[in-house]
């Protein structure tokens, strides 16, 4: 079975709109985009490099594939992703029609539909920005593991990686490491239900008992 693989740029506070220059999402009132671009270095080159060292696939919501069949394809062949992302099947998750004329590409109607290409035959397949696809993703139980680059900026609002609609879950953290510029660097794959423990007394005190209450009250 083919592994569904979430590569993830966000701020501190959650957020992945246009994190690569001000001009490839400005929706919403966003005006911050290009927060990433002056943070990486050669630690993250190289990280980089490894994602996409191999055969892939590429799982894309419609507003990514847009941004990104107006760029790759005119890079030119001296970066190296260009003609990768060329070459990838592109799986692209819309309820639209519009053609997609961006070589490889293919329409999926349905999350059903990631599903049945999953368990088919192929490499393994990475989504880049999209996040319209994640709640729904991780409600499936699609996604075996995260990559996320966290860079040391907060934005205060756009679109986030754990939208409205997000199931909780935990994670079990496989690798990282951090680059000069401070960002986390960080593996992810799901580890089930989320543990619930607790830090409170076992009889609790008076006090917090009244406490209890007043919340029961107030809702």
């Amino acid at each position: 079975m083919r592994k569904i693989i979430g590569g993830v740029f966000q701020s501190l506070d959650g957020v992945m709109q246009a994190p690569g220059g001000p001009s490839e999402d400005w929706t919403g009132g966003f005006a911050l985009g290009g927060w990433s671009a002056t943070f990486w270095d050669e630690a993250m080159g190289n990280t980089m490099d490894a994602l996409f060292g191999g055969p892939f696939d590429l799982l894309l919501g419609r507003k990514t594939w847009e941004i990104f069949a107006a760029h790759w394809p005119y890079v030119g062949p001296d970066d190296p992703i260009g003609p990768a992302f060329d070459k990838a099947n592109k799986y692209v998750l819309t309820r639209g029609d519009a053609p997609l004329e961006w070589q490889n590409s293919h329409r999926v109607s349905s999350i059903e539909a990631v599903a049945d290409i999953k368990v088919g035959e192929g490499p393994d397949i990475l989504i880049q920005g999209s996040t319209t696809l994640y709640p729904g993703l991780f409600a499936a139980g699609l996604i075996d593991r995260l990559f996320v680059m966290t860079f040391p900026v907060v934005l205060g609002g756009g679109k986030r990686l754990f939208g409205d609609g997000t199931p909780s879950f935990a994670l079990k953290l496989i690798e990282q490491q951090v680059s000069t510029t401070g960002v986390t660097i960080a593996t992810y794959e799901p580890a089930g239900a989320v543990p619930i423990g607790s830090f409170q007394m076992a009889e609790p005190s008076a006090r917090e008992q009244a406490r209890q209450e007043r919340m029961k009250r107030e809702g």
